[in-house]
């Protein structure tokens, strides 16, 4: 179709649409709607047909001008906060899964180097976590109290120092994926090679039982929203290396706005587990069972939030899709 003709067979649309923008306070918001989608199509075909011309340009300006005044105006629900974590947040898992499993094979091989090179290296525990930390641990299961750590800290700074460092850290394995993932690569490596190192540590001391029982009550969810984190940051650098049909540019531009709702969304499980480090680890002496119920109520939350509920909401797409219309940016 010659640009002339097509002009001629929409202008007349695109006046009563430039029209309607004049008094926004009496447009309905279903007509305000119409009215883009309508904009968006004829866009798409002048952007195709006659890209470089002035009516893209002018139908570019007018679109934008409707969605300006369709997020402007638009009302957001009472439950967005509730709908996040029950729709968007999930969906996200699913769609971006294979990510998280690279992330979570990273984080276990490196645990089981860690491990590994503790053994090989009596010293090399003192490497990774520090001869003033690995004395006092030490000290601690000398005088039968290896988790003593946990109780000679006030509680409330505790707990505000560790989820502050936790989201510090989950961000910063997010925002270094940006290095062709390598950055999130290394922040995953060094996180499972500490876990794997400590483990074997407190085994060869013969306290792995007790460690892993005060640890693990918070250290479950702590550790996998690292690895949810370093997830994210896979993805950024993925977003470099592999656009497939978008510029390098829009990749990470929509790269970084889905990996950023993930650290959001991970911010109440570090808040969780901050908690319980600071306020419940401390009590190691009430009965083991609690505590392997404890720990295996958190890993019962992580298979089914970030896996099985997931995978149900991806069998439901256009509910899910109609859900979360309202959180796209």
């Amino acid at each position: 179709m010659k640009e002339i003709v097509f002009i001629n067979k929409n202008i007349k649309k695109w006046q009563s649409i430039e029209a309607m923008f004049v008094n926004t306070k009496r447009v309905k918001a279903d007509d305000l709607a119409n009215s883009f989608i309508k904009l968006t199509d004829d866009l798409a075909f002048s952007q195709t047909y006659y890209p470089q011309s002035e009516t893209t340009q002018y139908l570019n300006a007018l679109t934008l001008k409707a969605h300006t005044l369709i997020y402007k105006n638009k009302k957001e629900k009472s439950d967005r906060i509730v709908k996040f974590w029950k729709y968007e947040f999930p969906n996200l898992m699913f769609k971006h899964k294979k990510f998280l499993l690279y992330a979570l094979i990273i984080f276990l091989l490196s645990a089981v180097v860690g491990a590994f090179s503790a053994w090989q290296d009596v010293d090399f525990i003192r490497l990774i976590m520090g001869d003033d930390y690995v004395n006092m641990t030490l000290n601690n299961i000398e005088n039968g109290d290896p988790m003593a750590v946990y109780k000679n800290a006030n509680n409330i700074k505790m707990f505000l120092g560790i989820t502050i460092n936790n989201i510090i850290v989950s961000f910063r394995a997010f925002v270094f994926g940006i290095f062709i993932s390598i950055g999130t690569g290394w922040i995953l490596f060094s996180t499972g090679i500490m876990v794997g190192s400590f483990l074997f540590f407190m085994a060869d001391n013969d306290v792995l039982y007790n460690s892993v029982l005060a640890i693990f009550m918070h250290g479950t969810l702590e550790l996998f929203a690292i690895v949810v984190a370093g997830a994210a940051g896979i993805l950024l650098g993925n977003s470099i290396l592999f656009p497939k049909t978008y510029s390098r540019l829009n990749s990470f531009r929509r790269a970084f706005k889905e990996g950023i709702k993930i650290i959001l969304g991970l911010t109440p499980f570090f808040i969780i587990a901050g908690f319980i480090e600071g306020f419940i680890t401390r009590y190691t002496f009430v009965p083991d069972v609690f505590r392997i119920v404890f720990i295996l109520f958190s890993v019962i939350l992580i298979v089914w939030y970030f896996f099985i509920y997931p995978a149900n909401l991806g069998g439901r797409k256009e509910e899910v899709r109609k859900e979360e219309e309202f959180f796209k940016l």
